[in-house]
């Protein structure tokens, strides 16, 4: 009898866990643009702080290994709203007001889920999958859309490229040309905090892309030169503290103990930018590469009651596993007959013991190219060129890159995670096994070293003229 009890303990124990009171829990998504990997305190950020983010770490989960699926802004966003390989849903690199181009409306996103679970939704910052009307968020699950809908140096003021005016716009009217960009950052953070307030009696998700700190940084007069790092340190406070006003709000609005938030980027720092950028330690090189610091970013995760406090996950997952983790939570049940390349990682966030990686292999892409993959502590890169900081500019002003290139390399991760020491020739097992998941992957989406797609590439959003 007493086993009996304790049985039934555990079980409504582990229920609790994957249940907010209502049932739904609220699903809270703040995204930076570029923000490295060293970039906030919980990962070792220098010459400011980030105080709120810092008890988002103690009050959650730290993700070490935490990955996107491709390290440039669209490609990066298609894998979060989509929980794909950007490859499989076509869209790579970073879309502009030339680009006739989007997310196909086959293809269901993060909004669209929440919505089938009858949840509020909205979008306050960058989208960046598309800038004609069928490609905006009100097309795709979200209720309400107020934003720029492509990177902030997308305006006639960017020192090389030839822009049209910049478009800030609320759901799917222009309300404004080029804005004033110091004022991003806090007319993102309360739109976010009213949507809270008005929807904390029913379940809502809640998506906060911030265009800082990618360039051109911008910050507001309040954040205006606090920190020793300059305008990058001020404009990362600045994002600090809009973490923190939200947070706030979700406490005031009674709806915090039911509100599972995730902070993270899309990418790694943009390097040729210097002290424009941020930093990638201790890895290796940054955006637009398969290294690490191109695709291992920040992410912290917290659900007060639900995912144990103060802990540290090293597990490696992705951006693609986001979508399915959430769908899990408010009880959605994904289209079977449509592939999606993520998997539920709330074990992990649950603290479940012994719980691992879902994942066999994390696949690194960029364009068409199997650049990586990564098994477990192990990560093999196959021949390939990419830009190589040759050296950092400053004061907003880029530095120049070159093409560098490597041959096909292993590295264990764990005793090397800034990628400088090829081990190959002491595991040839580890070599063979992780080449025949290389191949898995290139049956399923193609490869440009091989110049073909395979079957599970879908058709992109066009315009339709």
């Amino acid at each position: 009898m007493v086993r009996t009890l304790t049985l039934l303990a555990v079980a409504l124990f582990a229920s609790s866990a994957v249940a907010a009171p209502n049932g739904k829990p609220n699903i809270v998504v703040i995204f930076c643009d570029d923000l490295g990997y060293a970039d906030i305190g919980p990962f070792g950020a220098e010459g400011y702080s980030t105080p709120n983010l810092d008890r988002m770490a103690a009050e959650g989960m730290k993700f070490t290994d935490f990955y996107v699926a491709q390290a440039v802004c669209s490609a990066s966003r298609t894998a979060l709203l989509t929980g794909c390989y950007p490859n499989r849903v076509g869209i790579l690199g970073a879309l502009g007001p030339q680009s006739k181009i989007g997310i196909a409306d086959e293809e269901t996103t993060l909004g669209e889920v929440a919505k089938q679970a009858g949840y509020a939704t909205a979008i306050f910052g960058k989208w960046h999958l598309g800038h004609y009307p069928q490609f905006l968020p009100t097309r795709h699950g979200f209720d309400e859309y107020f934003g720029l809908p492509y990177s902030n140096d997308m305006w006639p003021q960017h020192p090389t490229a030839k822009f049209p005016d910049l478009p800030l716009i609320e759901n799917e009217k222009t309300v404004e040309l080029n804005p004033d960009q110091t004022k991003l950052t806090t007319w993102y953070t309360e739109r976010a905090v009213k949507f809270i307030e008005k929807n904390r009696e029913k379940p809502f998700l809640l998506y906060v892309p911030h265009s800082m700190p990618h360039v051109p940084l911008f910050v507001s007069d309040k954040f205006a030169g606090k920190t020793k790092r300059g305008l990058f340190g001020d404009v990362i406070s600045e994002i600090d503290w809009s973490v923190g006003e939200i947070l706030a709000a979700l406490k005031r609005n009674g709806v915090d103990d039911r509100t599972f938030v995730v902070f993270t980027s899309d990418n790694g720092p943009w390097l040729s930018y210097g002290d424009h950028a941020g930093s990638a330690k201790p890895l290796a090189h940054g955006k637009g590469t398969a290294w690490d610091g191109g695709q291992r970013v920040p992410c912290l995760m917290r659900w007060p009651g639900k995912i144990p406090a103060g802990t540290v996950c090293k597990e490696p997952v992705m951006m693609i596993d986001i979508l399915p983790t959430v769908a899990k939570l408010v009880g959605i049940t994904l289209d079977s007959t449509r592939k999606i390349d993520g998997l539920d990682i709330s074990p992990l966030m649950f603290g479940v013991a012994e719980a691992k990686s879902p994942h066999e292999a994390l696949n690194f892409y960029w364009g068409e190219g199997l650049h990586a993959v990564r098994s477990g502590r192990w990560k093999l890169h196959f021949p390939h060129t990419y830009r190589k900081l040759v050296k950092p500019g400053s004061g907003g002003q880029p530095g120049p890159y070159a093409q560098g290139r490597t041959e096909m390399a292993l590295f264990d991760l764990e005793a090397d995670p800034g990628e400088t020491r090829d081990v190959q020739a002491e595991h040839p097992d580890v070599i063979a096994r992780l080449k025949k998941l290389a191949g898995t992957a290139r049956q399923d989406l193609g490869d440009e070293l091989e110049k073909r797609q395979g079957a599970g590439v879908r058709t992109v959003g066009k315009l339709r003229e």
